[in-house]
């Protein structure tokens, strides 16, 4: 007995069954998957990262000062995400003697903070960047739309800055403290 003759409406369509053959349930497996990773990659959220030269002094102005709410580490990041930056975590069955525990600590808590500038539209925050003139805290973005975001924050927060530079973006921030923060976009 034959799958057409046990469906009466599979005879009805000659393709159908080979739709609902071992290849044609592959196909449509595939095609499910694809339309479930494009689903996923596209709602994602949009992700600006800024090197800063303290990141405890950047967690008290960006949480403290401009308020930004915590953010999740967004899915997309957790895969190989430390590999990408040369930081994957050391195990500690396999540090040598001269490894410190402070040093295992440090690389496992490389991710960085994450903070939500706007509906979909993250800020990623790490160490990396240089102090400023005067020894200053300096923080360091590549996009400008990063930077105008957080200068809208400034301003609705009523903080004093001073722009320095337009293009490209650079501007001084004085928190409540009075200490001075430089915040400057990266031209490529």
């Amino acid at each position: 007995m034959t799958i057409i003759q046990l469906f009466p409406l599979l005879g009805a369509f000659p393709g159908l069954d080979a739709l609902f053959s071992t290849q044609g349930i592959m196909v449509m497996l595939l095609g499910a998957y694809a339309v479930a990773m494009w689903m996923f990659l596209t709602s994602a959220p949009k992700v600006h990262t800024i090197m800063v030269s303290d990141v405890e002094f950047a967690r008290r102005l960006y949480e403290g000062e401009l308020e930004l709410p915590v953010a999740d580490v967004p899915l997309h990041y957790y895969y190989n995400y430390e590999q990408s930056l040369g930081t994957a975590t050391i195990d500690p069955l396999y540090a040598t003697p001269m490894v410190s525990r402070s040093t295992i600590e440090a690389a496992n808590t490389s991710d960085g903070l994450w903070y939500k500038l706007k509906k979909n539209t993250q800020l990623h925050v790490i160490s990396g960047a240089s102090f400023g003139e005067r020894n200053r805290q300096r923080h360091v973005c590549f996009d400008r739309d990063c930077l105008e975001q957080i200068l809208l924050r400034i301003q609705s927060r009523g903080m004093k800055y001073k722009i320095l530079c337009e293009k490209p973006l650079s501007f001084l921030v004085k928190d409540y403290e009075g200490t001075i923060t430089e915040i400057a976009e990266v031209s490529n």
